[in-house]
């Protein structure tokens, strides 16, 4: 299959782009110029692949000065508008654009049922961005939205981060820890778009989240226990503000968000737990990471399960 890929050269397209190409699907790599071509250049990119996923975007863990949030408004819904204009001529069979759980508020437990409620700018953002995306139905295309939930993975995201603090004994939760903690490992998530290219019968939207969220704090007590290391200091939101602004916000914050979609349409997955998919993290990272004068403080990586 031909598929057009952006957002390829970040932590999930790259893993995203290696497990199609190993599949045997043929890449057409979007970038940047090719947005910036405007959409009969775009057309002609994409033209004559079956499949379009849509995973661009600016990194919400920055910090959101009114010219970033600019950034990522235009690099999310532009971008996405631009697709669906530039398939008119010849539209591909199946879209898959991408949101965040970041749509819904705090308030309770939700599902693919039901509708963003969040009035923030990162709510904004995400209505914004699947309307931009649902604009492709009209076309006769199959589409698909898949609201990502934290992505884990040694190589990017939230973990890249958390590990070295960790694996010092400097870990712990984020303010009071009771914010909610929605999660999915990198190996499900790819593992969830593979699947869809098949599944002629999946549209609409999915929450790409595994089936059991928990907090904040015991997400942190679960990834000290797999790095035999304690996590009891707890990250003060106003030191979060400082560095990130309104940004922030988003890292103090969190939504209990489950998939009632994924599983009747023939998915099952591969780490429905979180401490087995923080130990398979953990074991990736053994050959990557500087875990030399770690590894003398104590932290048993081998034994991770």
């Amino acid at each position: 299959m031909n598929i057009a890929l952006s957002g390829s050269s970040g932590f999930v397209g790259s893993h995203l782009a290696s497990a199609l190409e190993d599949s045997g699907h043929r890449l057409i790599r979007l970038g940047r110029a090719d947005f910036a071509a405007g959409s009969q250049a775009l057309a002609a990119r994409i033209q004559g692949c079956q499949a379009v996923i849509h995973l661009a975007g600016e990194p919400i863990s920055k910090r959101w000065s009114a010219a970033y949030k600019q950034r990522m408004i235009s690099s999310r819904v532009d971008t996405t508008r631009s697709l669906v204009q530039a398939m008119k001529d010849a539209p591909p069979a199946l879209f898959i654009s991408t949101s965040a759980i970041g749509a819904f508020r705090q308030q309770r437990c939700y599902s693919e049922e039901d509708a963003p409620d969040a009035q923030d700018f990162l709510g904004q953002l995400s209505r914004d961005w699947e309307a931009e995306a649902l604009a492709a139905e009209a076309l006769g295309v199959r589409t698909l939205i898949f609201r990502l939930g934290l992505v884990l993975g040694h190589d990017g995201g939230l973990l890249k981060q958390l590990l070295p603090p960790f694996m010092l004994g400097l870990g712990g939760p984020v303010g009071s820890g009771s914010q909610h903690f929605s999660w999915i490992h990198i190996d499900d998530l790819v593992a969830a778009y593979l699947h869809a290219l098949k599944q002629e019968q999946m549209q609409g939207i999915y929450h790409l989240c595994a089936p059991n969220p928990l907090s904040n704090a015991e997400f942190s007590r679960l990834l000290g226990q797999v790095l035999r290391r304690p996590a009891l200091l707890p990250v003060p939101p106003s030191l979060l503000r400082l560095a990130f602004g309104e940004g922030a916000d988003v890292m103090c914050s969190g939504q209990c968000v489950r998939s009632v979609r994924l599983e009747p349409a023939g998915f099952a997955f591969r780490y429905p737990q979180l401490r087995p998919a923080l130990a398979a993290v953990v074991r990736s990272a053994r050959d990557t990471l500087p875990l030399g004068g770690l590894l003398t403080l104590g932290a048993r990586l081998d034994d991770a399960d």
